[in-house]
């Protein structure tokens, strides 16, 4: 699931390595999947961006944006982007191949759900879209402690430290897989309610949240995920389905893993205070 380190990781990528492509084929929707979102018709798609000339991308929240002189490509949620050279075999089931004049392309697959939006620049108006556009990220210079204190302050304070972090686009980027490693990092229980943290808790967070997300980027995205190469992050993860079950890395007892709020949270019963 692209989150914020893999969009980051993505978006470099494709700025070293697509920029000045000009597209001359495109394919969206082909294999049919029940949970890949598009932007009107997929079939006008090609007509839309053929020869075009691929500009630069950006990333806002996990949304991966790219510029095709005057249209856009938006990536999002659960797409595996891959990069393919010429002569490389595609992958048999895809939802989006954008096939550049030297025979190169780009491929985005759909695992359970994703967005492959095509559209002229400044016509798609998706609330999520725009939220993640419009507000600060981690990575930003306005996500300073005032703005996460002022966060905090707006929120519900019956709210679990899971809900607080993953859901309502409260920080754009997030999902269920960054929040686990933070939450561990800051000693604290996904489950934990806003009205238990205290101060020192909530300084120790934000902190958790910066640096953890800085290291996920600068190793190029979680073990978990793959980039536009198809290669896995050089992060390791410390909570996720890679190590449930396996002794915690730091007090020796054993990772959990528990259905909780529509997905899976994972934690170390001793490190986290609940």
């Amino acid at each position: 699931m692209i989150e914020l380190p893999e969009a980051s990781t993505i978006t470099r990528q494709l700025n070293e390595t697509i920029i000045g492509k000009r597209i001359v084929n495109v394919t969206a929707a082909q294999h049919p999947h029940k949970f890949a979102w598009y932007y009107g018709d997929p079939q006008a798609y090609h007509e839309l961006l053929h020869d075009k000339v691929i500009g630069e991308a950006a990333r806002y929240g996990s949304f991966i944006e790219i510029e095709a002189d005057n249209a856009r490509v938006l990536l999002a949620e659960g797409v595996n982007v891959t990069y393919f050279h010429e002569g490389d075999k595609l992958p048999a089931r895809h939802q989006l191949h954008i096939e550049f004049e030297d025979h190169s392309s780009v491929v985005g697959s759909v695992q359970m759900y994703g967005g492959l939006w095509a559209f002229p620049s400044g016509e798609y108006d998706n609330p999520y879209y725009l939220t993640a556009k419009e507000k600060p990220d981690p990575f930003s210079e306005g996500f300073d402690e005032a703005y996460f204190d002022n966060i905090m302050s707006q929120s519900a304070k019956s709210l679990s430290l899971k809900a607080f972090l993953a859901t309502e686009q409260r920080i754009p980027g997030f999902g269920n897989g960054v929040l686990q490693d933070i939450l561990f990092n800051a000693k604290l229980h996904p489950k934990k309610r806003l009205n238990t943290l205290t101060d020192p808790d909530i300084h120790i967070l934000y902190h958790s949240i910066k640096t953890t997300l800085a290291g996920m980027d600068a190793n190029g995205g979680r073990d978990t995920e793959r980039d536009l190469f198809g290669r896995f992050g050089g992060y390791r993860t410390i909570l996720s389905k890679n190590t449930s079950g396996k002794p915690c890395s730091t007090c020796g007892d054993i990772i959990k893993k528990e259905a909780y709020l529509g997905g899976s949270i994972y934690y170390c019963p001793t490190c986290q205070r609940g």
